[in-house]
């Protein structure tokens, strides 16, 4: 007989097809209201395994409809609204996807970082409107070879971006817990001395209780009115009110942002700036790396139900 896999969040159609064929698959995903409670309580009992994404909120309550359950394998890296506590206490082991998109995440916030300090956005809308031709070269923008970068957070995805950061000719700093070894980059035992050093703030913590509102408005004062910030972390890292005031009243120069607050609905105020560049939390969106991300969750669970040491393992 075939285990039994709830799917609360979809894979791709090719990992879709595989988690099908292999498995009893119930589509708890496709499913609102009464039919979303009458199938987890038919099938919740038996099904060992769970596929989930990080947009999936996860409680004590929720697990406790899924007393069989033994493995949740998530397709993001983040896992921020998962009760990761109660899944140890409940013996479920949680997997994730963060190595697969470490490449495509960095490359977005060096993206990000270029595009706000150089102001492509505004720059292509120049040319668009025809500004160009009626008003001549638009105003200058700010180099960025040279200049300081301190990395919020100096795991995988944060050394990716430092090594990035570092082919363009930036000087490196970060904050952390603890200073991190294999390196000589700069290290900061709190973020407003960071902030205070560098020209380019850069996050990439884990969200959390541990970490919400990190970049604080000291932080946002600390890097100055020259100074720009880049988020591919969590929204809830930044205190985003804070932000908003500085972009509005210049006390940063720029930002840009891949994670809100209020996803998908950012707060208006920042389509109303031009010194903010946005992008929709899509820094691991591309078809090569949304493909190994999900084949994670496979092999995860294929390692799982053959007795094998899981691929990545969170608790």
């Amino acid at each position: 007989m075939k285990p039994d896999v709830l799917v609360a969040y979809p894979l791709r159609p090719r990992q879709m097809e595989m988690l099908e064929k292999t498995y009893t698959v119930h589509r708890l995903d496709l499913l609102e209201g009464e039919a979303r409670e009458a199938m987890l309580a038919e099938v919740g009992p038996r099904c060992t395994a769970m596929v989930v994404n990080g947009h999936v909120a996860i409680d004590d309550a929720f697990l406790a409809r899924l007393p069989a359950l033994k493995i949740a394998a998530c397709s993001s890296a983040g896992f921020d609204q998962m009760d990761v506590a109660a899944m140890t206490r409940r013996c479920i082991t949680l997997t994730n996807t963060s190595d697969v998109l470490l490449d495509d995440v960095a490359d977005m916030a060096l993206l990000l970082m270029l595009a706000a300090r150089r102001r492509l956005v505004v720059g292509d809308r120049y040319v668009r409107s025809g500004d160009w031709g009626r008003k001549g070269m638009m105003p200058l923008t700010t180099s960025t070879s040279g200049k300081k970068a301190g990395i919020v957070g100096l795991g995988r995805i944060g050394l990716a971006i430092a090594r990035r950061c570092e082919a363009l000719g930036l000087t490196i700093g970060y904050y952390g817990r603890s200073k991190k070894a294999g390196n000589d980059y700069a290290y900061f035992d709190d973020p407003v001395k960071l902030a205070a050093w560098a020209d380019i703030l850069i996050v990439a913590t884990p969200g959390g209780a541990e970490t919400e509102k990190l970049i604080s408005a000291d932080v946002l004062d600390a890097l100055g009115s020259e100074g720009s910030l880049v988020n591919i972390s969590r929204g809830t890292v930044v205190d985003e009110p804070a932000l908003i005031r500085a972009l509005q009243e210049g006390r940063i120069a720029s930002a840009g942002l891949d994670v809100y607050l209020n996803e998908p609905n950012p707060d208006p105020a920042f389509a109303a700036l031009d010194n903010v560049v946005l992008y929709p939390h899509h820094a691991s969106g591309t078809e090569e790396t949304r493909d190994r991300m999900a084949q994670l969750v496979i092999d995860n669970l294929a390692a799982f139900f053959a007795g094998k040491p899981l691929l990545t393992p969170v608790n």
